[in-house]
């Protein structure tokens, strides 16, 4: 399995950025997704997750209302729309695979993209 995160960047406070991480090498609908993200010294931290045909999601009470995950299962993608960005948004922000759904715990994620960069200016 392969996950490949993109579209972070440096971005003021109350703006938007959109992630996006292209997998390969499984059955992508059939599997759970989600976005995890980690602070400099902090853990890594659940952001969101998303079932296998999309239509359930599930957020930490810290983004909710702001970001929005979302998958297109024919372009085998997962998205993070995130929007009102805050400072303490900054981190590395990871997709993972999990065979569950809806899973918020990092032991429940089997595989792992490599993570991109959002830093938000205030």
């Amino acid at each position: 399995v392969q996950l490949q995160a993109s579209g972070g960047g440096l971005v003021q406070a109350g703006g938007s950025l959109r992630l996006s991480c292209a997998a390969s090498g499984h059955t992508f609908s059939t599997y759970g997704m989600g976005w995890f993200r980690q602070a400099p010294g902090k853990e890594r931290e659940f952001v969101a997750a998303i079932s296998r045909s999309g239509g359930a999601t599930y957020y930490a009470d810290s983004v909710k209302g702001r970001f929005t995950i979302s998958r297109d299962n024919a372009k085998t993608t997962l998205y993070l729309q995130m929007n009102s960005l805050k400072p303490e948004d900054t981190a590395v922000y990871y997709c993972a695979v999990s065979r569950l759904n809806l899973a918020d715990t990092r032991d429940r994620y089997d595989y792992w993209g490599q993570g991109t960069q959002v830093t938000v200016s205030s």
